[in-house]
C-alpha cells in the first residue's frame, strides 16, 4: 500500500507537524480491520433456504434432488462471496466502520499514545478496505478540541485513499492535525516537541 518513498514523505510531514507543538502524532494504515469470514457464509446460508420454495412448487422432483441443489448452491455462493473483491462489498456498511472503529481503539491503545507525558497523543488511523479513517485523540487534547475539528483532516485522508493515493492523504490530515495542535498545544518559545513516539507509520 505505501512504498519507501511514501513512508519517508509521512515521516517528514509528522516531524514537520511536531516542530511546532507539544502534541504527538502517530499514524497507522490498515491493510483491513477485519476477514468478514462468517458474511459470506450467512448469505449463503440465506440463499441456500430460499433455493428450495420454487423447487417445490413448481417441480415434481424428489426431495433428494431438491435437497442436493440446496446444498449445491450453498456451497458455489459461499465460494463465491469468500472471494476479497466480493466479500468486502457485502458487508453493510455500518459494520465494516463498527470493526475498523474498533480497530482504531486498539492500535491507540496498543501504540501508547495514552502514555504521553500532558496526554496529548493523537492517532491517524485508515482502513483500506473499509475505505474508513478516524483521528483518535487523547483526554489531554479532548478538554479542548471536539472530535469535529478533525472532520477536514479525516475527508482529506478519505479522498487519498479513494483515489489510490493513501500517502498524499495522510500528509494533507498530519498537516491539518498539526495545525490544530499547534494552536491549542503551542511550544514555548525555544522549545522543541519532546518526541515521546515514533515519527512513522506503521502497516498492519
Amino acid at each position: 500500500m505505501i512504498s519507501d518513498d511514501d513512508r519517508q514523505r509521512i515521516a517528514d510531514a509528522i516531524r514537520k507537524a511536531e516542530s511546532s507543538t507539544s502534541g504527538e502524532i502517530f499514524c497507522v494504515i490498515a491493510h483491513a480491520s477485519s476477514n468478514y469470514r462468517l458474511v459470506p457464509i450467512a448469505w449463503s446460508a440465506l440463499i441456500a433456504l430460499l433455493v428450495p420454495l420454487p423447487l417445490i412448487y413448481l417441480t415434481l422432483w424428489p426431495a433428494a434432488a431438491i435437497y442436493i441443489i440446496q446444498l449445491l448452491a450453498f456451497v458455489l455462493v459461499a465460494i463465491g462471496l469468500s472471494q476479497p473483491q466480493m466479500r468486502f462489498r457485502i458487508v453493510p456498511r455500518r459494520a465494516k466502520h463498527d470493526r475498523a472503529h474498533t480497530a482504531a481503539m486498539r492500535q491507540f491503545w496498543a501504540q501508547r499514545l495514552h502514555l504521553t507525558k500532558e496526554r496529548t497523543g493523537v492517532l491517524i488511523f485508515a482502513s483500506e478496505a473499509e475505505r474508513y479513517a478516524e483521528i483518535v485523540a487523547d483526554a489531554g487534547i479532548n478538554e479542548k478540541v471536539t472530535p469535529e475539528v478533525w472532520d477536514r483532516a479525516v475527508k482529506a485522508l478519505v479522498a487519498g485513499m479513494k483515489a489510490a493515493r493513501a500517502a498524499d492523504g495522510f500528509v494533507a490530515a498530519i498537516e491539518q492535525c498539526g495545525a490544530v495542535l499547534a494552536e491549542h498545544f503551542p511550544l514555548p518559545p525555544g522549545a522543541v516537541n519532546p518526541d515521546e513516539l515514533l515519527d512513522k507509520l506503521v502497516e498492519i
